[in-house]
């Protein structure tokens, strides 16, 4: 159980908050001024001036020239610890060697040929020794990977409607852009969650086949089952539910969710995309001890290069292999993919990679507390293996009604001050998490802590003297 701190001032006392964020703000457009200059040039060809709407955090987004080991450097010339890790790509770090010659081998054999190679065995077979499921196939990312188990489910049982998570992110397919990030106005009552589309491309009706309950809610689950007889097909869930903040699942929910769901005739996915490889080394479904129908991977098992994968039992997969469902992608088992995630599971991410985030966790995590508890503010940690969060709230969250209570101002503040103090974390700080690398070291997390402790002393110690 994570350690909240008792706070010294209200967490909705926020002027103070606000005024730090704009000095931090001012501070952070001053040391960026050649990426400013790059996306203002290329904003004629570039959409937006950026390659993806999640690179454009406030209050500018940042280019980046190269990275090595733990660290990033920017083209302003800025080096940082890289604590963003791609959002959970980075479990090897930067040119990790072993991946830099693997990958380096294969180009000189040639990077994709639309066949399988051997390698895509090895893979196959390392994934079914850690998850725990047989069968396997590839993609090339978590929006791949999780579209893949909803068509699968939905095949399989001949139902269309699924169940998600509110506030839950699975990747932009339609049917998962579904009650992301409602508002509080459009999410309607929390017992009952309104299935909103994220955007106007979702079309209405194939929203409407998407069930939106809270996370940790059993009855709601089966409410949806019992409401819908014979029509849902399934349900895709995080086990260990990221995108905001971090949230553990409440004790045996998950293996109770999947009875439920198996007693209704519906199927059990994990979207492990974050967790898988980093929570442990069979991701959350190791370390929670229950095995889903599906399990989907992505991020940090292409060592840095796109990636995605299904796994599943043998009745699921089976439709694959039987054509009853067709999955297919040009780069699906790409050699240079291929490669990488070889390496990845047999050379790099051993036992001693989990022994070394479990030491970094452990420094990461009582260390952030240790600096709440000094400077009186609320807060806590949740962390598993190489990830975790800082959540500046004076009491747990348990799902995203809890996370919209939670004040936007102490994220951003977190993520200015690590930016400005040389720590790249994932934007929007309220939602995201840090992920370590094997090539991080106990000097790279300190200074995240050097950081944190700047941010908490200016606020409480403006907050004393008011």
């Amino acid at each position: 159980m994570p350690v909240v701190s008792e706070p010294l001032v209200r967490p909705d006392s926020l002027a103070r908050l606000d005024s730090m964020i704009a000095d931090q703000e001012a501070a952070f457009l001053a040391r960026t001024g050649e990426s400013r200059r790059i996306r203002r040039d290329c904003a004629d060809v570039l959409a937006g001036g950026v390659a993806s709407n999640w690179q454009d955090a406030p209050p500018g987004a940042v280019w980046i020239s190269h990275g090595s080991g733990s660290r990033i450097v920017d083209v302003d010339g800025t080096s940082y610890v890289d604590l963003h890790g791609g959002f959970g790509v980075g479990l090897v770090g930067h040119a990790h060697p072993a991946i830099v010659a693997a990958v380096g081998e294969r180009v000189r054999r040639g990077t994709h040929f639309a066949q399988p190679t051997e390698d895509a065995v090895v893979v196959a077979r390392a994934l079914a020794r850690r998850f725990g499921l047989p069968m396997w196939r590839f993609g090339n990312s978590g929006t791949e990977a999780t579209m893949d188990a909803v068509h699968l489910m939905r095949v399989a049982t001949g139902r269309m409607k699924i169940i998600k998570v509110e506030g839950s992110y699975h990747g932009h397919h339609d049917s998962v852009e579904v009650s992301v990030y409602p508002s509080a106005e459009d999410a309607g009552p929390a017992f009952r969650p309104r299935s909103v589309r994220q955007g106007l491309a979702v079309p209405p009706d194939l929203a409407r086949l998407t069930i939106v309950v809270p996370f940790g809610d059993l009855e709601a689950v089966e409410r949806a089952l019992i409401e819908n007889p014979g029509e849902i097909a399934g349900m895709i869930v995080e086990p260990i539910m990221m995108n905001i903040g971090l949230i553990p699942p409440p004790d045996g929910y998950l293996g109770t969710l999947k009875a439920l769901l198996n007693r209704h005739g519906a199927y059990l996915a994990f979207d492990e995309v974050k967790t898988g490889l980093a929570v442990a080394p069979g991701g959350a479904s190791e370390l929670l001890g229950v095995a889903p129908d599906l399990i989907c991977l992505a991020k940090a098992l292409g060592g840095g290069l796109p990636c995605g994968a299904i796994g599943g039992t043998p009745e699921l997969m089976g439709l694959i292999a039987e054509g009853v469902y067709e999955q297919v992608g040009t780069f699906n088992g790409n050699p240079l993919t291929m490669a990488a995630a070889r390496t990845v599971l047999l050379d790099v991410l051993n036992d001693g990679a989990y022994r070394h985030f479990e030491r970094l966790r452990a420094i990461m995590s009582e260390g952030a507390v240790a600096v709440l508890r000094a400077h009186g503010l609320a807060g806590y940690v949740q962390s598993f293996g190489a990830k975790g969060a800082v959540i500046f709230h004076d009491r747990l969250l348990r799902n995203y009604r809890d996370f919209l209570d939670y004040p936007d101002q102490w994220g951003q503040a977190h993520w200015l001050y690590q930016h400005n103090g040389g720590v790249f974390l994932p934007p929007w700080g309220k939602c995201e998490q840090w992920t370590v690398s094997v090539q991080h070291g106990e000097d790279d997390v300190r200074r995240f802590l050097v950081n944190l402790e700047r941010m908490a002393r200016d606020y409480a110690g403006s907050a004393a003297i008011r």
